[in-house]
């Protein structure tokens, strides 16, 4: 079982592809590491197809090393799986990846995707996180690390504008907001792709985003948030920050 909140020491998120966290979860990772809390950031696909120009081998370079100028904005440890972006799906292969993520990032509490989002890749991760956590505890499955003990609490971040998302848990992400902002701007080849390819301001997306999820819980910037709540994963006290 995680620690009480007061002892929680480290916290897992994992986004489907690079600029995710920031998008859905970064004011509240800032948050956890103002507070102390050890972050780690997890990507599990490469980000190579988003872009019409730019080569699958050279964009995902780029996005590495964007994902990695933001992480360390928070002073996050950057977990960069590297799968094929549009091509990540449940084999044993696979899961025995994020089962051994989860046995070497040792987390108290996990953040993911949803799983009805919108994207295929996000809900194929989604589900491997709540497969693989449970099962990292098992040291019958052997991967390079040992196994991590107990069940942790996993929390679904909000999906792309809030659609069929409704929170029951929301973070005040007033105070880390603009941390939030520079760490997708970090991603300044999504920023600018989405921008000349698809007229989406990115930026004006999460203010809008965050501005609502703050109205709803009477604040100025929030992230909303639901708990998984199968047997072993719920507390009796509040996890998030």
């Amino acid at each position: 079982m995680a620690v009480k909140p007061e002892g929680q020491r480290r916290v897992l998120a994992v986004g489907a592809h690079p600029d995710d966290l920031e998008i859905l979860c970064g004011g509240t990772l800032a948050k956890y590491a103002r507070r102390g809390t050890t972050v780690v950031m997890a990507i599990a696909t490469d980000g190579s197809a988003g872009h019409m120009i730019i080569p699958p081998n050279e964009l995902a370079q780029i996005r590495h090393e964007e994902a990695q100028h933001s992480a360390n904005l928070i002073g996050a440890e950057l977990h960069w799986l590297g799968f094929d972006d549009e091509l990540i799906f449940e084999d044993i292969a696979t899961r025995l990846r994020f089962i051994d993520l989860v046995r070497a990032t040792q987390p108290d509490i996990i953040l993911t995707h949803d799983p009805g989002d919108y994207h295929p890749d996000h809900r194929v991760v989604s589900r491997l996180v709540f497969d693989a956590s449970f099962i990292a505890g098992l040291p019958n499955i052997k991967t390079e690390h040992p196994a991590h003990p107990g069940v942790q609490p996993l929390y679904y971040f909000d999906t792309l504008s809030g659609a069929s998302f409704t929170p029951t848990e929301y973070v005040d992400i007033s105070e880390t907001y603009e941390t939030k902002r520079a760490m997708l701007e970090c991603h300044a080849s999504q920023l600018k792709w989405l921008k000349e390819h698809d007229n989406i301001d990115a930026l004006d997306f999460i203010d809008v985003m965050a501005r609502s999820r703050g109205l709803q819980c009477g604040v100025k910037y929030a992230e909303g948030f639901r708990p998984e709540p199968a047997w072993a994963r719920m507390r009796p006290y509040r996890v998030l920050p």
